[in-house]
């Protein structure tokens, strides 16, 4: 693909991000001498941010046109953020990148030259990560067993650092599809893709907003939106279960009529129950996240609210 001039768009989602805002705004502008042969355009997302964060994206816009600011009314999550900048950004080329600077985005450049030999997604893949110990063993939990159960050859260190073209972009936003993971979605597209690994930084500056409860929520939604596993495993379990009741049930007989067993008390049933409903309990949970998805998609309602646009 020969391209001479071009649109590149930079989606940046921003929950309390004030102070990074400051170095991120002009880290990502300073691209435009990396990449001259192109027409820039950021659109930062703010996720209902209650800090100065939209104070400070509508003072960087006074001075910079390209900067295109969506106000959302309130938090819907960062997976929502980017679908709302990915809706208003125009660019033949969209990067989607976060406001902490833990990604370096110098890598946009070679992003763009792997574009332009036609792939139409660039990931930036994490080979290593300067995070604690916790962040790690969970990023890599999470994403081995998304890889295993999933999604088949899902880069093992994760990315939410990539640049796709507009056909994807489209692709996106026709699927509307809520409570799912934006980037597990471009991988299951399937198209034809460049990996670019790097080492993901720590922060310097801010507290990640990044909580348990969110993760967990990414966790269910991913597996919940691109596996049946947790229904398979759930049928497997009632299977075995089932089988192992039906075996004791046999053995528990035919020892009493033969007299090798005296049957004693409640306290072996009692523990049996309170095994098998905790099973079953469990089994109801996970039914419970998918129909919750189906009435959720099925209502109808939207994955975010703009509030206000600043172009």
């Amino acid at each position: 693909m020969s391209i001479d001039r071009f649109k590149f768009s930079i989606v940046v989602p921003i929950y309390y991000n004030e102070l990074n805002i400051p170095y991120t705004v002009p880290k990502l502008q300073s691209l435009q001498d990396l990449i001259p042969d192109c027409d820039m355009e950021f659109v930062f997302v703010d996720d209902g941010s209650k800090d100065a964060s939209l104070k400070l994206l509508l003072e960087a816009k006074k001075t910079d046109p390209r900067i295109k600011v969506i106000k959302l009314s309130r938090n819907f999550g960062s997976m929502a953020a980017i679908q709302a900048g990915l809706e208003h950004a125009t660019g033949d080329c969209v990067g989607i990148i976060s406001a902490d600077l833990q990604d370096p985005p110098e890598l946009f450049e070679q992003m763009i030259c792997q574009w332009k030999s036609g792939k139409k997604v660039v990931l930036a893949t994490r080979a290593q990560r300067e995070e604690s110990f916790s962040q790690r063993v969970f990023s890599n939990s999470y994403y081995f067993l998304l890889e295993k159960f999933a999604l088949k050859g899902y880069p093992r260190g994760g990315f939410d650092f990539v640049l796709i073209d507009k056909q994807v972009v489209r692709e996106i936003l026709d699927i509307k599809e809520k409570n799912t993971n934006i980037m597990s979605l471009i991988y299951w597209l399937g198209h034809e893709r460049d990996l670019l690994p790097y080492t993901r930084q720590e922060r310097k500056l801010g507290k990640s907003r990044w909580t348990v409860s969110k993760k967990v929520k990414l966790f269910v939604d991913s597996f919940v939106s691109f596996s049946y596993m947790p229904i398979r495993i759930m049928s497997l379990i009632g299977l075995v279960t089932a089988i192992i009741s039906f075996l004791y049930g046999i053995f528990v007989v035919i020892s009493t009529l033969f007299g090798l067993i005296q049957l004693q008390g409640w306290t072996t049933i009692i523990a049996l129950i309170t095994f098998l409903l905790g099973i079953i309990m469990t089994m109801l949970g996970i039914i419970g996240e998918y129909l919750w998805r189906i009435l959720d998609e099925s209502r109808g309602r939207p994955a975010y609210i703009v509030d206000e646009i600043f172009k």
